[in-house]
């Protein structure tokens, strides 16, 4: 007689390390994907950060002193005239004249100039894939695809719950806020856990936290990922750690090499070096080695097809518990 076993998985990290991505993928693999109302429930958050991607950089080419060629100040001022928050949320169609601007000023070399030099201030990981599609994001028949889904960001209060079935296991997946003010809600979630899944963004050895600009978020992550990991509520837990966004980490290896942000960084700006690195970062923090093994897997939770984060995911928890 078969029985059905549950299996709760709880995805921890700092903001922005990806864990709505996490679930978003395992939707996408193991709910059947989302439907089209469900996607035009997507088309406003798109819309939103696109403009506010925009309107940072705009700020931004102020702030570092690259100014706009004229030809492109009253596009640079129109986008920043646009409100876009929970109380002005964006229309359910982009107006032509957003699209225009916004594919002006992504033309120009100086705002791309600007976004090359993102760990300097505060953007969006998905601004410039988002940037390179505004044509087809501001067409009048747009839907947003699983790609745009994925990249989407909304800052996650509280709690999310997604369920699926595979095989005789029922999954049971919590996300909750990574920002340091959402994280006293996390305790309500830590009862009886299968698998801690501890995520990384180790794209971010060279940011600083929007909390406190004087604080490295890799430096952030390791002590939360210490704190928690080591916590008595996951005595018993098998703990996955995810060293996530390796696109942008390999992509930002050329332009800002680890030793300029860790001192005790030795070999080429690689990115195998650059991976055993951050690992060795991380690995030694976790004392629970003996009893339940720590592993480690480098992800990019934005990869659509077919999702080996998923499945190497799935295969661990199918032998733990």
């Amino acid at each position: 007689m078969s029985y059905r076993r549950d299996v709760k998985l709880l995805l921890l990290g700092t903001g922005e390390s990806g864990k709505s991505t996490i679930l978003k993928q395992m939707r996408l693999h193991h709910l059947g994907g989302y439907t089209d109302e469900e996607r035009d429930g997507y088309r406003e958050i798109v819309y939103a950060n696109l403009i506010q991607s925009m309107q940072v950089v705009i700020e931004a080419l102020h702030d570092l002193n690259m100014p706009l060629p004229p030809t492109l100040r009253d596009k640079a001022a129109y986008i920043m005239s646009i409100r876009v928050s929970a109380h002005d949320p964006c229309p359910p169609m982009l107006d032509p004249m957003v699209t225009k601007a916004l594919v002006a000023l992504w033309a120009d070399p100086t705002t791309k100039a600007c976004v090359s030099k993102s760990r300097e201030f505060q953007l969006n990981d998905s601004a410039a894939y988002y940037f390179d599609a505004a044509e087809r994001i501001g067409a009048q028949d747009y839907v947003p695809t699983d790609q745009d889904i994925l990249r989407s960001r909304v800052k996650t209060t509280g709690l999310t719950e997604e369920r699926f079935q595979v095989g005789q296991l029922n999954y049971v997946v919590f996300d909750v806020g990574g920002q340091r003010s959402e994280r006293k809600k996390w305790i309500h979630c830590f009862e009886n856990v299968n698998v801690l899944i501890f995520l990384v963004a180790i794209s971010e050895y060279d940011q600083t936290l929007y909390e406190d600009s004087d604080i490295n978020r890799m430096n952030e992550a390791a002590g939360l990922f210490e704190s928690i990991s080591n916590s008595r509520w996951f005595a018993q837990s098998s703990v996955i750690l995810f060293m996530n966004k390796t696109d942008l980490f390999k992509a930002k290896l050329i332009t800002s090499p680890i030793y300029e942000y860790y001192s005790d960084y030795e070999g080429p700006s690689d990115y195998p070096t650059g991976c055993a690195y951050m690992e060795s970062k991380f690995r030694p923090l976790y004392r629970n080695e003996a009893a339940r093994p720590l592993i480690v897997h480098f992800t990019c939770a934005t990869c659509v097809a077919p999702s080996p984060l998923s499945l190497s995911l799935l295969r661990n928890c199918e032998t733990e518990g």
